[in-house]
């Protein structure tokens, strides 16, 4: 008599089963347990599983900074500065020392949106023009400031002693000094139209807070276990210093830096009005400002427009370190 047939039985998976027993279901029931931990649940987010790569301090900051409109503000409008200082030829085809008399003070007309100066210069092409100036000095000054602050105060911070003690009193005579009579004093023997002399002179007396800033990381984060670690296995001074402690202690200086630079900027042209900065044949927006402060009643195009100019640049450096440092503080997560 012929056995019953099975509607199960041509099926491969059911024959697995069939055939292996326990052991085969078993198995299935862990694959599927597999697949189950590798889905991401309804409330988890992509990228936390357990295979997940854990993410750095930089990599969320970037991430919490794309998703910060007041960050992409800024930094467009900071990339925009950056492209005109560059080649202000993109946008603005005249010459900002081609002048003419017959136009001094006149408004607004066809080709010059912005007007003409007292000497009869187009303000919208030194406008243009004068960023290459302010955000050379600006960049050029928070660097050297940044890079002297950084290693004279995280030296200090790292071997302390007698090396401390001298960098903390050397800072109070550094910060005692007032930056616009300091600058009255030191440029006013200085003849040269550069940027240079007055880079040089605003890394002379901004390095301290820096220093200070990367002083007090430097001894937070040698005093963490992984540091007590690395010291115990024989590393060196150097290896710790670079290798372990800068990473952890940069976020700060990085923060400050990036806030100073926008008044850098705004010191310049605080210079640059008072005749001791940037000198002609320059082109600046403190000296065009300078320029057109007599005019303010009869012309306040002359100054309305650079002032602006130097505003918002400020502004949007301001606005760029708060974002960084919302992004860079653990404290706010």
């Amino acid at each position: 008599m012929p056995e019953p047939q099975n509607p199960h039985f041509d099926d491969p998976a059911h024959s697995a089963v069939a055939a292996t027993g326990a052991g085969g279901a078993a198995n299935l029931a862990m694959r599927e347990g597999e697949t189950l931990e590798k889905r991401p649940g309804p409330g988890r987010p992509e990228g936390t599983g357990p295979a997940a790569k854990p993410r750095s301090l930089w990599s969320d900051a970037w991430r919490d900074l794309r998703r910060n409109p007041v960050f992409v503000v800024s930094a467009l409008v900071i990339l925009f500065l950056i492209v005109i200082s560059l080649w202000p030829s993109l946008i603005a085809s005249g010459n900002p020392l081609s002048c003419d008399l017959a136009k001094a003070q006149e408004g607004s007309q066809p080709g010059h949106p912005f007007g003409f100066n007292g000497q009869g210069c187009d303000v919208y092409t030194r406008t243009v023009y004068g960023a290459r100036a302010s955000v050379t000095v600006g960049v050029c000054a928070t660097l050297g400031v940044a890079l002297l602050g950084s290693v004279l105060g995280g030296l200090a911070g790292f071997f302390g002693g007698s090396s401390d003690a001298v960098l903390s009193r050397l800072t109070d005579v550094f910060f005692g000094i007032p930056v616009v009579l300091g600058g009255l004093v030191l440029l006013s023997v200085i003849t040269s139209s550069t940027v240079w002399p007055v880079v040089g002179f605003m890394v002379l007396l901004g390095w301290p807070q820096i220093s200070r800033i990367a002083r007090g990381s430097v001894i937070t984060a040698k005093q963490n276990d992984y540091v007590q670690a690395a010291r115990a296995l024989g590393a060196s001074s150097a290896r710790m210093l670079l290798r372990h402690i800068a990473p952890n202690a940069v976020a700060p200086v990085i923060v400050v830096a990036t806030i100073a630079l926008g008044t850098y900027i705004s010191l310049e042209a605080t210079l640059s009005f008072l005749g001791v900065g940037l000198k002609p044949p320059t082109v600046s927006w403190g000296i065009d400002i300078s320029s057109a402060s007599p005019y303010i009643r009869n012309a306040p195009h002359m100054l309305l427009w650079p002032a602006g100019a130097l505003a918002v640049t400020v502004l949007a450096f301001i606005m760029l370190g708060d974002a960084v440092r919302d992004a860079l503080d653990p404290k706010l997560r």
